[in-house]
């Protein structure tokens, strides 16, 4: 085996290194990408359970204001 050989099979070695580092980097980006999106939903989910408790909360105290009121008012 010559020396070109020799060459030629250590730069197809790192060729194939260098492929599979750059999948393997690509696989973490999507994993990252995919925490974060995972991250993203949670937090607008509980944006969203806020939004309603915060709802059913000033609706219940405008029923409350609108009872006091009517108490005070039909007496």
């Amino acid at each position: 085996m010559g020396i070109q050989d020799q060459f030629k099979d250590k730069a197809q070695e790192l060729a194939d290194r260098a492929k599979g580092l750059g999948q393997e980097g690509s696989d973490k980006a999507s994993e990252a990408s995919e925490s974060a999106q995972d991250q993203f939903g949670q937090a607008s989910e509980r944006g969203q359970q806020a939004a309603e408790q915060g709802r059913d909360k000033a609706q219940e105290a405008g029923q409350n204001m609108q009872d006091k009121f009517d108490q005070d008012y039909d007496s």
